[in-house]
């Protein structure tokens, strides 16, 4: 017979007293810490605790006693349900000071070395409209909130298809999105567009489950140019489903005449990455173009590219100013992408090597250089611990500086090894992720010491944050 587990407690009149990691806030009841989502501090809240652990617990608020001087009202009507901007609460000036203390926080308490004075946040340019990327999933199941389970019908069914958001810790499910302020509204009626073509249409939307249904996923690009990129993943089941998706293509094609690269695949995998499967160009080209300064980038549907495109330019301004290039340097850029900062730093370097795992993006890597005009750009694809060896680097030649901008992960040890074997004069870290940042400067502070840390937000309304960190050899500083 199993055990009756006992009720979790409800806490009244707790005070909010600071913001956490993830976005969440703390709070604290005797000695025990209690994390919660989609507050502020100086909330007075009821809390009904979801989770317990031994040195801490996760509480949802049962309800608002007092709301504090700090809070906002959040302009997004999903606010609290999708997940995704989980700070709109917080008046963008906290949330930069909150951005600035949880990297200087993670930088000290998990580097534990020596480190200057931090430059102030850059702040960004937009707070609303800012992204030049969304992807809409797909689902047969939607998500419902207790509201509105509430006032549904009973004889409704809870069987109801919807494209939105997955809601966080629910894989097979999306919450329906209406509006959403991260990019330009033409995104909202795109989307809303295939939703409603989809209803009157009677197209089956997908079942992450069974896995089977014609609708799975859209993502929508746009660029500074004022390109649009809109890419539909469909899942053909039975005979007529690509006739179905074709005339889903061209309904979209004959109402949304901004879309220059109207693209779509039959994705039978059982998730919804796509960049082993082959892109089919319905409309337009195969490719966005975004503008950098003075340099043009191709952008195709499995590149990466920054999501903040005003932003990304001051982000690699930070780390063209701390490579301090003369135009004399040999410059590693490692996880190069599409080759945005080796061709945004190759004007000022003798040559610049771009390493990247993917080789459809080594190829916009190549093709962008072509596009401007740059000829002192190589680029190499593969896995980075492969193919940064000692070999490579007594072929290529030592450089002068190494650019970095790993994923969230941070690099792995063997290339960091690679680079202290290399030991170029200088090192410029930038990271989506503070926290393996300062594991990996921890690795490298034997050899180097960093001499300037520059956060840069790039996504308002969350709790990520960019950081770049310039590196100098000590024996260079101790000369």
């Amino acid at each position: 017979m199993s055990r009756k587990r006992k009720p979790l407690p409800i806490y009244e009149n707790v005070e909010i007293e600071s913001i956490a990691a993830e976005g969440k806030c703390v709070a604290h009841i005797n000695d025990m810490v209690i994390f919660v989502p989609f507050v502020v501090p100086g909330d007075r809240v009821d809390l009904r605790i979801v989770k317990k652990r031994h040195k801490y617990c996760e509480a949802l608020v049962e309800r608002f006693i007092e709301y504090s001087d700090k809070r906002v009202v959040p302009k997004c009507d999903h606010f609290g349900v999708c997940g995704g901007c989980k700070w709109q609460n917080l008046p963008y000036e906290e949330q930069l000071k909150a951005k600035q203390q949880q990297v200087h926080d993670q930088l000290t308490r998990i580097g534990k070395i020596d480190l200057p004075e931090f430059s102030p946040i850059l702040g960004s340019t937009k707070t609303e409209e800012y992204r030049n990327k969304l992807e809409f999933g797909c689902s047969d199941k939607r998500w419902y909130t207790k509201e509105e389970l509430a006032v549904l019908p009973e004889d409704a069914g809870l069987r109801q298809g919807a494209i939105g958001f997955h809601i966080t810790g629910a894989y097979d499910k999306i919450y329906p999105i209406e509006k959403c302020w991260l990019m330009d509204d033409y995104c909202n009626k795109i989307r809303n567009a295939i939703r409603d073509y989809a209803t009157k249409y009677k197209l089956t939307l997908y079942d992450i489950r069974a896995q089977h249904g014609l609708l799975r996923d859209v993502m929508i690009r746009n660029s500074n140019t004022g390109e649009w990129m809109v890419l539909v993943q469909f899942h053909y089941d039975e005979q007529g489903d690509e006739q179905k998706a074709k005339a889903l293509m061209q309904f979209i094609a004959d109402n949304f005449p901004k879309i220059t690269s109207l693209l779509y695949v039959d994705n039978q995998k059982g998730n919804d990455t796509f960049n082993d499967l082959e892109i089919l160009v319905y409309k337009g080209n195969d490719h966005i173009i975004e503008q950098m300064d003075e340099l043009r980038f191709k952008v195709g549907p499995k590149s990466f590219y920054q999501t903040n495109t005003e932003q990304a330019y001051h982000l690699y301004s930070v780390a063209a100013k701390y490579a301090r290039l003369t135009g004399k340097e040999l410059v590693y850029d490692l996880y190069t992408g599409t080759g945005t900062i080796a061709n945004f730093v190759a004007r000022k370097a003798r040559k610049v090597i771009g390493i990247e795992y993917v080789p459809e993006a080594i190829e916009d890597a190549r093709v962008n250089s072509r596009m401007n005009n740059i000829q002192n750009t190589v680029f190499y694809a593969g896995d980075m611990k492969e193919i940064l060896i000692d070999d490579f680097v007594k072929e290529q030649g030592r450089p002068d500086v190494i650019i970095t901008d790993p994923p969230r992960a941070g690099m792995h040890t063997d290339v960091i090894n690679v680079i202290l074997k290399a030991h170029p004069k200088r090192i410029v870290y930038v990271s989506c992720n503070p926290a393996t940042q300062a594991r990996d400067l921890a690795l490298l502070d034997e050899d180097y010491q960093v001499t300037a840390v520059q956060p840069v937000d790039m996504f308002p309304h969350t709790p990520h944050v960019e950081n770049v960190v310039l590196l100098e050899e000590r024996k260079q500083m101790d000369a």
